[in-house]
């Protein structure tokens, strides 16, 4: 069965980023020049080759997301860095939204039903890994849901001090088991667990 990754951004003391802000606290603020270390580069591809679905919530495709992403495959189509970009938009992508009847983003398909029921249709088709990727508000609400295999956070060197969190409060102890975890010359430390 295909596994459901949900992939965040994070501060060293655990926010996921703050309300109206955008990534400008993280290493790479997803611009053209990347600062990060070819090796943590090459594994981010490396996951990407390794997905074929993309699980995206309205807000995070009403930001921007997709045409970011389009436009820097335009702007790049042989180069090994961000052969990322490209896969994201040949990937199937399905959006998450409470208030859309039809997604208006081509290459996209609605959800028509709940988190868990969709999710679980998803996972049973054959494929390689869905990545889900979104705001707080969405990963807390996969959380919430116990669809989410594993999470994946790219620990950025930074420290917020406040800011917004995906693990939900009321649930209490959440079990993770630790993965993997690297650290990358360019700050940023790469920790994967599963979930129980």
């Amino acid at each position: 069965m295909r596994k459901l990754i949900l992939q965040m951004q994070a501060s060293v003391d655990g926010y996921v980023g703050r309300e109206s802000e955008g990534p400008s606290w993280q290493v790479w603020d997803w611009g053209e020049d990347c600062p990060w270390d070819r090796p943590l580069q090459d594994r981010f591809n490396e996951f990407f080759a390794a997905a074929d679905t993309i699980l995206l919530s309205r807000k995070i495709i009403e930001g921007g997301y997709l045409d970011h992403w389009t436009q820097l495959a335009g702007l790049h189509p042989d180069e090994p860095l961000f052969a990322f970009a490209r896969r994201i938009v040949q990937a199937r992508n399905v959006v998450f939204s409470n208030s859309l009847a039809e997604t208006p983003w081509p290459g996209t398909e609605l959800a028509t039903g709940t988190l868990p029921d969709t999710i679980s249709e998803l996972k049973s088709q054959p494929g390689k890994n869905i990545v889900a990727f979104g705001g707080a508000g969405f990963a807390s609400a996969l959380i919430a849901a116990g669809v989410v295999d594993e999470v994946e956070f790219y620990t950025n060197p930074v420290a917020l001090g406040d800011g917004l969190r995906i693990f939900p409060e009321a649930k209490g102890n959440q079990a993770l088991q630790l993965e993997s975890s690297t650290a990358y010359k360019c700050g940023i430390v790469v920790t994967d667990y599963s979930i129980s």
